[in-house]
């Protein structure tokens, strides 16, 4: 049978850490997490909050590209959503994101 890991997740611990207080420098959460038990380096500290801030920007960059269809059509906002929906489809149906953009290079000639 497998052995059960009875450890504390660390990069879940700052996850949570950096939930309750996004502002939070590493050595106040070293700290923190060190008064509990739980012994981080300030590499995986730093990665752990680097990997939530990309996830941020990636959720920021696609609200913007929304926001930008939507105004260049005049259309409502969750029209634009629905059109960048279908269009992401379309380019999974024809083989990914270069041909689709191939095709309309093509059409554009």
């Amino acid at each position: 049978m497998a052995k059960k890991n009875e450890e504390v997740n660390k990069s879940e611990e700052i996850r949570q850490l950096l939930r309750a207080n996004p502002k939070a420098g590493a050595k106040e959460a070293l700290t923190n997490l060190a008064q509990r038990g739980i012994s981080v380096s300030e590499n995986l500290f730093y990665y752990i909050k680097g990997q939530l801030k990309g996830r941020k920007s990636a959720k920021k960059k696609a609200q913007k590209a929304v926001t930008k269809v939507a105004e260049a059509t005049g259309a409502v906002r969750s029209d634009a959503l629905a059109t960048v929906l279908k269009i992401k489809a379309l380019a999974t149906e024809l083989g990914g994101m270069k041909k689709l953009k191939a095709l309309v290079d093509v059409l554009c000639e």
